[in-house]
């Protein structure tokens, strides 16, 4: 059976969400090829990481258009805005269990054409913050960028949490989504 660059990628992807240290020696086992194999497919291991962090952009890019990020900030609508947030929050809570490693990887901000970009898809959602801040959904006193800052820090404890078996996957959206929404304050 021939393995195909997909596959490679995937098994690549999924083994660095583990071991975000892991050589390319390690990788092409964990994807079942040879080193060989692995390196016709990416020359190098920053090869492979790029074309992960570019597919974790792509990722991004293609939740906050589905979750209609701009739509919602052009509405100013709070319940519109509270749709979105809800469901663009539960998308990034999927892409960092599946693209976590370049969630926390810091090759994305060493690569100019992905910070780039990054911080164009970061602008996109903070002017989704901003429009709730307005609108009366998100608590003001702090900047939209903050807010943003604060979602990268939950996504990056969701997947902690799920990966050291302290929250259940099926209960991770709402986990985040509620801790985003009303915070850490009793009910």
């Amino acid at each position: 059976m021939t393995t195909t660059r997909e596959q490679v990628l995937a098994a690549a992807q999924r083994h660095l969400n583990v071991d975000p240290t892991a050589s390319m020696a390690v990788l092409a086992r964990a994807a079942g090829v040879g080193r060989a194999t692995l390196h016709r497919h990416f020359a190098t291991r920053d090869d492979l990481v790029h074309e992960i962090a570019s597919r974790s952009l792509d990722r991004w890019e293609e939740s906050q258009r589905e979750a209609g990020v701009e739509a919602a900030v052009a509405s100013g609508d709070p319940e519109t805005l509270r749709a979105c947030l809800t469901d663009v929050l539960s998308r990034f809570v999927t892409d960092a269990d599946e693209f976590g490693f370049a969630l926390t990887d810091s090759y994305m901000t060493t690569s100019p054409a992905l910070l780039e970009r990054s911080d164009a898809l970061f602008a996109r959602e903070v002017a989704l913050y901003d429009a709730a801040q307005q609108a009366g959904v998100l608590r003001s006193d702090v900047s939209a960028r903050w807010l943003g800052h604060a979602v990268y820090g939950l996504l990056v404890a969701a997947r902690e949490a799920l990966r050291e078996g302290e929250v259940a996957r099926r209960d991770l959206d709402a986990v985040v989504v509620s801790t985003f929404l009303e915070g850490g304050a009793a009910r």
